[in-house]
């Protein structure tokens, strides 16, 4: 990991966004718009609490029946989806999401950098691979749809983002040219989808639960601490 001290303090030359040229801004929801700290806390302490508890289960035994499971659905739709890991761990994972609603927050910056897209008059996307009924919560929680032109879930396409077919779908369905686009996310895997798909300007989010420490970027991309590190 890389400590706080090794965060760029600006990005390298060459490295920011021909402005006047982006067309299209697609922004992941949670590690790049929204703190991961949300998503964390659920899926490691409170669910499997409320899981091992809901069935008689020792901490220990609750996490390394949970991890097998989720590792075998890593990278795929299911991963993501809350009707899958409802049916699967028969727990109601929507409601205990609603329950926590309160602890869903945007990153340091995120608000800012939306409203100067706003004032360029750039196209802004939300692209995840969040289930649609955990979209709605969050967009409830933090009004996401008041500064995005579309909302996006992979699961409209039935592919993650980790596939290459959810650029094409993109392109298809919602008119996103990748020689036009400029994208920003979290997630390796996902930026090397993007990367094989031809998108432009790709941008990697350092820290993307703000209290965790930093990751280092993907091989190729530039990394930034926060989206409004973009606009200088």
């Amino acid at each position: 990991m890389q400590a706080v001290a090794d965060f760029p303090a600006s990005l390298p030359p060459g490295a920011a966004p021909d402005w006047g040229l982006v067309q299209t801004v697609c922004l992941d929801m949670d590690g790049t718009v929204l703190d991961l700290r949300f998503d964390n806390l659920f899926w490691l302490e409170v669910l499997p609490r409320r899981w091992a508890e809901a069935r008689g289960l020792e901490w220990p035994a609750a996490i390394a029946q949970l991890q097998s499971r989720f590792e075998a659905k890593r990278g795929t739709l299911e991963w993501y989806c809350i009707d899958h890991w409802s049916v699967e761990l028969d727990f109601d994972i929507a409601a205990l999401k609603r329950e926590l609603s309160q602890e869903i927050r945007y990153l340091p910056g995120a608000l800012a950098f939306l409203r100067q897209l706003r004032a360029l008059g750039k196209r802004v996307l939300l692209t995840t691979n969040a289930h649609p009924i955990s979209l709605a919560i969050k967009d409830g929680q933090a009004g996401l749809a008041g500064h995005f032109d579309e909302l996006v879930s992979s699961h409209e396409f039935g592919v993650p983002k980790e596939s290459a077919q959810f650029w094409a779908r993109l392109a298809q369905t919602h008119r996103v040219d990748p020689a036009g686009t400029l994208f920003v996310d979290d997630s390796g895997a996902v930026i090397a989808a993007a990367q094989a798909a031809g998108v432009r300007w790709i941008y990697q989010v350092l820290q993307p639960d703000s209290t965790r420490p930093p990751q280092r970027a993907a091989q190729g991309v530039t990394g930034i601490r926060r989206l409004a590190d973009l606009l200088g």
